[in-house]
């Protein structure tokens, strides 16, 4: 059992957050995306995340299945960009109220995921993030992406949450970043945005952007980034709060169908899923296939956007993360257990791959 996280230190301010949602937008993936900073904050005994509601407009916003959010402030609010400049030119009368991005005043409607913290106003100038809820591209226009452009100043996390991640990729705020979109779009938005460095992944925190695939994956996303901002025993308490195994890590399979896939390389995958403590070798599979070595790589190429022997290393590595953060096996026992002949050359492959040795990830 954990010990509970320590609560920040009273000088820590709360991180507020913009979340817009633009209608049609998906219920589930925004309460994903949510949630777990409302519980983070429950949970620590502070407010770690105040939240405030965006729209187009500040009215009801209806969500696919028909329920609405009420959207507190306008994304046209002026000062959301930055204290004290205003957007000219975005506002609608009667919607946008100057007042609330004066410093110093009270935001009302900003949800705290937290008991409150006695002299600490949430601010609309002041977002350390902005969630992007939308039901892809199509819901908003150009002058809303120019805002959204406007938004994405340095130091501030954005998020696109499932087909608001299409929406930064319209916006061009996705270009040059690892990012994913909702699967059945994959391709499209490859093609339109060949910038972006897209992924099959459920999700992925690259710099200041994250994206999800929407749904669940946006709870996994959320709790991964609580645990770098807050570290990995709060998020494991909130991982546990949601019933949850354990906080699944963005680089693991996104849950893609492989129904419209060919046989041969759900074989393939099959085969190195059931042979990862000895690999079998790029040849030796296309030979239990089959099919020939050249014709395998051409199937990983077109469908996963990768080389067999690379999407075998990455599932060995993904297994030995796994071992190592949830077993008490040594670092020498977890090489051997993922095909690895060598614990310098486990060693070598792991830091390559996320950035640290395997010493460091159990002492993470």
């Amino acid at each position: 059992m954990h010990e509970p996280s320590p609560p920040p230190p009273a000088s820590s301010p709360s991180r507020r957050v913009g979340v817009l949602v633009l209608p049609g937008f998906s219920l589930l993936a925004q309460a994903c995306a949510t949630e777990p900073l409302t519980v983070a904050g429950q949970l620590a005994g502070a407010p770690l995340y105040r939240l405030v509601t965006l729209g187009a407009a500040v009215q009801p916003v209806a969500s696919a299945s028909g329920q609405r959010l009420l959207a507190e402030l306008s994304l046209a609010q002026p000062g959301l960009s930055e204290p004290g400049l205003a957007q000219p030119g975005l506002s609608e009368p009667g919607l946008s109220e100057p007042g609330l991005a004066q410093p110093g005043l009270a935001q009302p409607g900003l949800a705290e995921s937290g008991p409150a913290e006695p002299g600490l106003a949430p601010a609309a100038a002041d977002l350390d993030m902005l969630l992007v809820c939308a039901p892809g591209a199509q819901a908003a226009d150009e002058a809303l992406r120019r805002r959204l452009v406007e938004l994405a100043i340095p130091g501030r996390l954005i998020a696109g949450i499932g087909g608001g991640a299409e929406l930064l990729a319209r916006a061009g705020l996705l270009d040059g970043y690892r990012a994913t979109v909702p699967w059945q779009h994959l391709e499209a938005v490859r093609r339109a945005h060949p910038r972006i460095r897209l992924s099959r992944q459920p999700f992925e925190i690259d710099r200041e952007r994250l994206t999800c695939g929407g749904g669940t994956a946006a709870l996994d996303m959320m709790m991964t980034l609580i645990g770098r901002q807050h570290g990995s025993q709060l998020a494991e308490r909130v991982s546990a709060h949601f019933v949850l195994e354990r906080v699944r890590m963005g680089e693991e399979p996104s849950g893609q169908p492989l129904g419209g896939v060919p046989e041969s390389l759900a074989e393939a995958l099959a085969l190195m899923e059931a042979n990862v403590e000895e690999p079998l070798t790029t040849a030796e599979l296309a030979e239990h296939l089959g099919i020939s070595r050249r014709q395998l790589e051409r199937l990983f190429k077109k469908h996963l956007q990768a080389v067999p022997s690379r999407y075998y290393l990455d599932l060995r590595l993904q297994r030995a993360r796994r071992l190592l953060r949830e077993s008490e096996h040594p670092a020498g026992e977890v090489a051997m257990l993922t095909g690895f002949s060598s614990a310098a050359h486990f060693s070598t492959a792991y830091r390559n791959h996320f950035g640290l040795t395997p010493r460091e990830e159990r002492l993470g």
